[in-house]
């Protein structure tokens, strides 16, 4: 919504109400036709504007009614007060949400992406960050030859590993549906962190990601962290 413009409609109709009121001379019901007819023009938009805020507040908008201008008056002013308050209902009203603490995201994330955040290069942090996983994850494998996404989709795969292509495997009962699931979806997550969020960051010149957005990254990044850190390597006999 045009809080802007919203209150502007609402300060002008009451603007021109009272100036609508002063013009009625005590003798006479209707006072100033040109304002009359400037009261009935606007009368529309006021009661869109009244409806978003508070839909009982439009219903009692009406210009023909005895004294009608005057009750306008007032709910503009009822109006004016819930837009002068929306913000601080926002910032006060709205249930507390937990906030995500970056310096507790895992060590491999948030040591990488520190210094670069705050210089305000969030897409190097980001960069930074995801290139330190990717490097643990070469060191706890010892393996070197492939790309980052590739390394992934064979270290998470539930196949036996072979001479060279150790695996990851995540702790518990093998043989239930959760492990297999939990398995198979750490794979392709892994393999998505590199191809959409690494692979942007490394690549394209500018990456407009606000604070949010880029701590959003990192938060991923340390989720995959964490399952590294979890799991054991099992190598082929």
């Amino acid at each position: 919504m045009d809080r802007d413009w919203m209150r502007e409609q609402l300060e002008a109709f009451d603007d021109l109400a009272a100036r609508y009121t002063a013009s009625t001379k005590p003798d006479e019901y209707i006072g100033d036709r040109v304002l009359f007819e400037q009261l009935h023009r606007a009368e529309p938009t006021v009661k869109q504007i009244l409806c978003l805020l508070d839909p009982v507040l439009a219903e009692r908008i009406d210009i023909d009614q005895m004294a009608g201008e005057a009750i306008a008056r007032n709910q503009i002013h009822r109006g004016l007060g819930i837009l002068a308050d929306m913000d601080e209902w926002a910032a006060r009203l709205t249930p507390d949400a937990p906030a995500l603490a970056a310096d507790r995201l895992h060590p491999w994330v948030w040591e990488s992406a520190a210094p670069l955040w705050a210089a305000e290069a969030r897409q190097d942090a980001v960069l930074a960050s995801a290139r330190t996983v990717n490097r643990r994850l070469q060191q706890k494998l010892n393996r070197h030859d492939i790309g980052e996404t590739d390394l992934c989709l064979q270290s998470f795969d539930m196949k036996e590993p072979v001479p060279g292509k150790p695996r990851l495997r995540f702790p518990g009962d093998r043989g239930t549906p959760t492990w297999r699931a939990r398995q198979d979806g750490a794979k392709y997550l892994a393999a998505g962190v590199f191809l959409a969020i690494r692979n942007v960051a490394a690549h394209d010149d500018e990456v407009a990601w606000s604070e949010q957005e880029a701590l959003e990254q990192l938060a991923t990044l340390s989720v995959l962290a964490r399952w590294i850190t979890e799991c054991t390597v099992e190598s082929a006999s």
